[in-house]
């Protein structure tokens, strides 16, 4: 049996009475309004369960079809049948245009009406399971979503935040596994862009002489194997946003061609002979210091400047210490649903371990070890045999907080001029005034 409202506006009440009790043999409540006012004042108050609006074209303080706006302004979601004396073509295809889901001659079969206010019921309970999906795709990539209380967090979510609702490309610089993802969904879903698709490319997972025609699609015939066409990541992103991680691996050759399309907004498939006009929003990210990398020529600066209009420094998981506990209780919760299991939480000395270790794999390592951590766990709290080898190994004297040996300062100094340069070990050589042999062999020496 069908269910849900429909609302029913109709200066005659004796039609109302039998278009009513039609509709309520089949499970609908009908919700009767005699005239245009009454029916908007129903509609608003009853907007969020009513799925089909049934509406006279001539009411005594409004036309039908004039009033259609009004009535989709109150409830996007709902579906509106015009209803009329004497139907005309014109009048139905005005109704049409405006927005109606159907356009009915009173008098017409109750089976008629039965099936166009189902079909109209339906297309209703889609469009409101797809606003619901959408709602709750949103709130799994805003910005809300990420977790920590950490300054150096809030300060990254704060720039992304204020860029998210503009046209302006962005670049994320952050060491692998920060979350430069989440950062880029995050942008996306907060953006005039959102309805539209968010798609996702690692620029160092594709071999130099495929990722042209991944980025850009190419037509048949272009090479040997092309027998179809085939679009590119450019073209399914159309409307939306398309994320490049590890942009820096992108060959020069064809970061020029990148540049080309953020100029123009426009590009060639392999084997074409007229551009494509390409509507996209981009960002980028890397964990390298680009800008140190185009003043050495491994990149385009002129790409490098008009990527880093905006740039927000995604921090590594060291630089924000506060997020680690309730990072690893999120993701205990995860995975114990996942797994089946039923755990309290972790005792004192395994979130001692988390808070002292140095997560050269930021936030994706934590996942890992918490994964492996609830696999492994045998009772209702998380205790350190859980945790991997590295981390049962106590930490070296000069490593004590407030140590201030000339090894502890200079092992602390590396960290963090590490954490400056994104990782990026020629620059953190520059900066340290040292030699990048020098700095290797103190990254081993400090187990950093």
């Amino acid at each position: 049996m069908p269910d849900g409202t429909i609302l029913l506006i109709d200066d005659e009440a004796n039609l109302r009475q039998v278009i009513s009790r039609v509709l309520g043999f089949e499970g609908y409540t009908v919700l009767q309004a005699p005239d245009a006012r009454r029916g908007l004042d129903a509609l608003q108050q009853h907007a969020a369960d009513i799925l089909v609006v049934l509406c006279d074209v001539k009411l005594p303080d409004a036309h039908g079809v004039e009033l259609l706006p009004r009535l989709k302004a109150l409830a996007p979601s709902a579906e509106v049948i015009l209803l009329t004396a004497y139907g005309t073509i014109a009048d139905g295809v005005q109704a049409m245009k405006s927005g109606a889901f159907d356009y009915l001659t009173k008098g017409d079969s109750d089976d008629q009406l039965l099936v166009v206010v189902a079909r109209a019921a339906d297309k209703a309970r889609l469009q409101r399971r797809v606003a619901d999906l959408e709602k709750q795709v949103g709130a799994q990539y805003s910005f809300a979503s990420m977790i920590g209380p950490s300054a150096a967090l809030a300060q990254a979510k704060a720039l992304a935040e204020r860029v998210a609702p503009t046209e302006a490309a962005v670049l994320l610089e952050g060491p692998t596994g920060s979350g430069k993802e989440l950062f880029a969904q995050a942008i996306h879903h907060a953006s005039p862009r959102r309805a539209k698709p968010f798609v996702a490319v690692n620029c160092s997972a594709f071999p130099k002489d495929l990722m042209e025609s991944e980025l850009f699609g190419y037509k048949k015939g272009a090479f040997t194997g092309a027998l179809a066409d085939k679009k590119g990541l450019f073209e399914e992103a159309h409307g939306g946003s398309l994320f490049l991680d590890e942009i820096g691996e992108l060959d020069i050759n064809l970061q020029a061609k990148l540049l080309r399309v953020l100029e123009s907004q426009e590009y060639t498939k392999l084997g074409a002979t007229t551009p494509t006009k390409g509507n996209v929003r981009l960002v980028a990210a890397t964990n390298r210091n680009l800008r140190h990398e185009a003043d050495q020529g491994h990149f385009r600066a002129d790409l490098y400047y008009r990527l880093s209009v905006f740039v927000v420094p995604v921090p590594p998981l060291n630089a924000r210490r506060d997020d680690i506990e309730p990072l690893a209780r999120h993701f205990l919760q995860l995975y114990a649903a996942k797994l089946r299991k039923r755990l309290r939480g972790m005792d004192a000395d395994f979130l001692a371990l988390l808070r002292h270790y140095d997560w050269r794999g930021n936030v994706r390592e934590l996942k890992n070890v918490l994964e492996r951590a609830v696999i492994l766990a045998d009772e209702e709290l998380l205790t350190p045999d859980t945790l991997p080898a590295e981390f049962q190994q106590a930490p070296a004297a000069d490593e004590a907080p407030d140590s201030r040996s000339l090894r502890a300062l200079e092992k602390r100094q590396i960290r963090q001029v590490l954490h400056e340069t994104a990782g990026n070990k020629t620059e953190a050589a520059r900066v340290l005034g040292i030699g990048l042999k020098t700095l290797y062999r103190k990254l081993q020496e400090y187990g950093l």
